[in-house]
């Protein structure tokens, strides 16, 4: 790709349904659908846009774009408890700045991750992601495998998280 090269522009016909101040970053065709990165999230084939705080992984192998979501598994005061989604897996041939833009919107949106060990065995990364649109930060907690829930400890955690941040 030479320097000066761009990539052309989104054909009008392959545009996701875009919020009205939501604008194009980069995209990627992948097996007939495109993947499409927006200051706003990640449009991806046959799924609704994902928040760039809704996204706990993604993965780029040189070819292929992993994408693991986040969804929630229950409401707390204050915090979200989360799990990862099975991960979506798009292959790119030319993805141009797409997963630059991906692994930059990711990490710009986590403001604070900290993993704790819990008293009763396992752990949880309480992080506070950046949501486009939202004032201050959303917090998140998301057990480790196999670990039993520990909403008191998880509490204390976020609080004590919060009170160290001057973010919240």
């Amino acid at each position: 790709m030479g320097l000066f090269r761009r990539k052309p522009k989104l054909p009008a016909d392959r545009r996701p349904a875009l919020d009205r101040d939501e604008r194009v970053l980069a995209w990627a065709e992948s097996g007939g659908g495109v993947v499409v990165a927006t200051n706003r999230g990640l449009w991806l084939p046959e799924h609704d846009r994902l928040g760039w705080h809704e996204i706990h992984k993604a993965a780029w192998s040189g070819r292929e774009l992993a994408v693991t979501a986040a969804t929630v598994v229950e409401e707390q005061e204050g915090y979200t408890v989360v799990a990862d989604r099975l991960p979506l897996s798009y292959l790119l041939l030319d993805p141009g700045e797409l997963p630059h833009q991906v692994r930059a919107r990711v990490t710009k949106s986590v403001a604070y991750t900290e993993h704790h060990a819990l008293p009763d065995g396992g752990g949880v990364r309480v992080v506070a992601r950046r949501v486009s649109g939202v004032d201050g930060l959303t917090w998140t907690a998301r057990y480790d495998p196999d670990t039993p829930p520990a909403p008191e400890a998880v509490a204390d955690l976020v609080t004590a998280a919060r009170a160290a941040t001057t973010f919240s």
